[in-house]
């Protein structure tokens, strides 16, 4: 049977048709959360919601659609809720409370909005593109890479080198506020 006339067969109570959707895609699901979670806890948590809400949802779900872009729809959409929940990018973020104090204290010369220019402008163009794209527009990598006319793997490693040289950057910034 197909995805689809199992998750039709589904919503008529066929437990044994959701058996076989869960068994086909269990991985490729967990796969995606535990490459954006990078937390096995977590993503189990996550995991457990995005079943949890297919079931709820069963009966919203049409047989003219192909099921797994539906059900991944539905665990993107998950990830997202949980995400903004929990304020997981916080924990991924870490600033010292010097550094902050630093930038947050108020400085007529605006030092550190000259600073924060300063190592913007040391990043090449295409990583201030990607940058701009991926953070201002909210686009995925994929889009990016469309319009950067490259690969979604080297547009996500573009983004990820810009970051890296913005912490280094930032962390040579707070260790100089803290010899002054």
């Amino acid at each position: 049977m197909t995805d689809e006339e199992l998750m039709l067969a589904y919503i008529k109570e066929d437990m044994e048709a959701f058996e076989a959707l869960y068994r086909r895609h269990k991985n490729r699901v967990f796969g995606f959360l535990m490459a954006r979670l990078k937390d096995r806890s977590e993503a189990e948590d996550v995991f457990q919601m995005i079943f949890d809400k297919l079931h709820r949802k069963r009966h919203q779900y049409r047989g003219d659609i192909p099921f797994l872009p539906w059900l991944f729809t539905l665990a993107r959409n998950t990830l997202i809720d949980h995400v903004r929940k929990r304020e997981v990018h916080t924990k991924h973020v870490t600033v010292s409370a010097e550094a902050v104090e630093a930038y947050a204290a108020p400085v007529f010369d605006n030092a550190p909005i000259h600073a924060a220019v300063a190592e913007l402008a040391s990043l090449n163009e295409s990583q201030r593109k990607a940058l701009e794209l991926r953070f201002n527009q909210g686009l995925t990598f994929a889009e990016i890479a469309e319009q950067m006319q490259t690969s979604a793997d080297n547009s996500r490693q573009i983004i990820s080198r810009a970051i890296r040289k913005l912490r280094s950057l930032m962390a040579g910034k707070e260790h100089h506020h803290e010899k002054i």
